[in-house]
Protein backbone atom coordinates (compact mmCIF):
# COMPACT_ATOMS: atom_id res chain seq x y z
CA UNK A 1 0.00 0.00 0.00
CA UNK A 2 1.49 3.34 -1.06
CA UNK A 3 1.74 6.11 1.46
CA UNK A 4 -0.24 9.24 0.71
CA UNK A 5 1.61 12.54 0.60
CA UNK A 6 0.94 14.71 3.63
CA UNK A 7 -1.54 17.46 2.84
CA UNK A 8 -2.10 20.76 4.60
CA UNK A 9 -5.47 22.40 5.01
CA UNK A 10 -6.40 26.02 5.58
CA UNK A 11 -8.30 27.22 8.60
CA UNK A 12 -11.21 28.10 6.31
CA UNK A 13 -11.34 24.57 4.86
CA UNK A 14 -11.35 23.02 8.33
CA UNK A 15 -14.09 25.40 9.43
CA UNK A 16 -16.14 24.47 6.35
CA UNK A 17 -15.77 20.74 7.09
CA UNK A 18 -16.84 21.24 10.72
CA UNK A 19 -19.84 23.31 9.63
CA UNK A 20 -20.90 20.57 7.21
CA UNK A 21 -20.78 18.11 10.09
CA UNK A 22 -22.72 20.43 12.40
CA UNK A 23 -25.39 20.93 9.74
CA UNK A 24 -26.11 17.21 9.82
CA UNK A 25 -24.05 15.72 7.01
CA UNK A 26 -22.85 12.26 8.05
CA UNK A 27 -19.24 11.88 9.15
CA UNK A 28 -18.57 9.02 6.74
CA UNK A 29 -19.83 11.00 3.74
CA UNK A 30 -17.64 14.01 4.55
CA UNK A 31 -14.55 11.82 5.03
CA UNK A 32 -15.16 9.98 1.76
CA UNK A 33 -16.09 13.05 -0.30
CA UNK A 34 -13.08 15.13 0.77
CA UNK A 35 -10.68 12.16 1.09
CA UNK A 36 -9.87 12.92 4.73
CA UNK A 37 -8.52 10.63 7.37
CA UNK A 38 -10.98 9.89 10.16
CA UNK A 39 -8.45 10.99 12.78
CA UNK A 40 -7.95 14.41 11.13
CA UNK A 41 -11.70 14.93 10.88
CA UNK A 42 -12.26 13.96 14.52
CA UNK A 43 -9.41 16.22 15.63
CA UNK A 44 -10.87 19.22 13.79
CA UNK A 45 -14.32 18.67 15.30
CA UNK A 46 -12.84 18.24 18.80
CA UNK A 47 -10.70 21.37 18.45
CA UNK A 48 -13.66 23.39 17.19
CA UNK A 49 -15.81 22.22 20.10
CA UNK A 50 -13.22 22.87 22.81
CA UNK A 51 -11.55 26.14 21.84
CA UNK A 52 -12.94 27.18 18.48
CA UNK A 53 -9.39 27.31 17.13
CA UNK A 54 -7.42 24.88 14.98
CA UNK A 55 -4.03 26.07 16.30
CA UNK A 56 -2.17 23.52 18.41
CA UNK A 57 -1.06 26.13 20.95
CA UNK A 58 -4.68 27.14 21.56
CA UNK A 59 -5.72 23.55 22.28
CA UNK A 60 -3.08 22.59 24.85
CA UNK A 61 -4.07 21.60 28.35
CA UNK A 62 -2.54 23.46 31.31
CA UNK A 63 -0.43 20.36 32.01
CA UNK A 64 0.96 20.41 28.47
CA UNK A 65 1.77 24.12 28.78
CA UNK A 66 3.56 23.51 32.07
CA UNK A 67 5.51 20.59 30.61
CA UNK A 68 6.70 22.73 27.68
CA UNK A 69 7.73 25.51 30.09
CA UNK A 70 9.60 23.09 32.35
CA UNK A 71 11.43 21.47 29.42
CA UNK A 72 12.60 24.90 28.22
CA UNK A 73 13.76 25.80 31.72
CA UNK A 74 15.54 22.46 32.10
CA UNK A 75 17.34 23.00 28.80
CA UNK A 76 18.42 26.50 29.88
CA UNK A 77 19.71 25.21 33.22
CA UNK A 78 21.65 22.39 31.56
CA UNK A 79 23.28 24.91 29.24
CA UNK A 80 24.19 27.18 32.19
CA UNK A 81 25.64 24.17 34.00
CA UNK A 82 27.79 23.28 30.98
CA UNK A 83 29.07 26.86 30.80
CA UNK A 84 29.99 26.80 34.50
CA UNK A 85 31.80 23.48 34.07
CA UNK A 86 33.85 24.93 31.21
CA UNK A 87 34.65 28.04 33.27
CA UNK A 88 35.77 25.87 36.19
CA UNK A 89 38.09 23.92 33.89
CA UNK A 90 39.59 27.11 32.50
CA UNK A 91 40.07 28.64 35.97
CA UNK A 92 41.58 25.40 37.25
CA UNK A 93 44.33 25.52 34.63
CA UNK A 94 45.51 28.99 35.67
Amino acid sequence: MAKRERRTFTKEFKEQIVQLHLSGKPRSEIIKEYELTPSAFDKWVRQHNTSGSFEEKDNRTPEQEELIKLRKENQRLMMENDILKQAALIMGRK
